[in-house]
């Protein structure tokens, strides 16, 4: 019987970008996790500079989280807004809107469905993704507002 009470392993923000930015080279779930076992791993050249050094790390402390987040998804354990913003394009791709009024911080993005889903699994406890149009465009995206849970932005 299959045990659906695990949940996802959780990442911090900085480890989740770094893991994204992997998953962008189009590697298999296995050639993922044995690069980053055995270290062999590219340079960087984004404006993130990521070196991978604690990514590494994470692998070797926590191996089966580790797995886990790579092969079936994993949970943010603390978003900020800009780690959100910063996510959006790592792993989707997609430049957003980051607003930082002061009581009304939101990411609005343009997302498909399925991209908006992604997003929502990975958030930490006390942010949202909300539709804010409910006419898709011709592109199949419509505007997302990710934002504190709650907030009256």
């Amino acid at each position: 019987m299959k045990d659906t009470s695990v949940s996802s392993a959780k990442l911090s923000q900085w480890d989740a970008l770094q893991l994204e930015s992997l998953k962008a080279h189009g590697w298999t779930a296995e050639e993922l996790l044995r690069k980053v076992r055995e270290g062999e791993l590219p340079t960087d050249s984004s404006k993130f500079r990521f070196d991978y050094a604690n990514l590494q790390a994470f692998a070797k402390e926590e191996p089966d989280s580790f797995e886990q987040a790579v092969k079936h998804g994993y949970q943010i354990k603390y978003n900020t807004i800009r780690g959100i913003h910063s996510w959006i394009l790592v792993a989707l791709g997609h430049e957003a809107e980051l607003d930082l009024t002061e009581g009304k911080e939101q990411v609005v993005a343009s997302l498909t469905q399925a991209e908006a889903a992604r997003l929502a699994s990975v958030l930490s406890f006390g942010w949202e993704a909300s539709l804010l149009n409910a006419e898709p465009a011709p592109t199949g995206t419509a505007a997302y507002r990710i934002a504190p849970a709650g907030g009256n932005g």
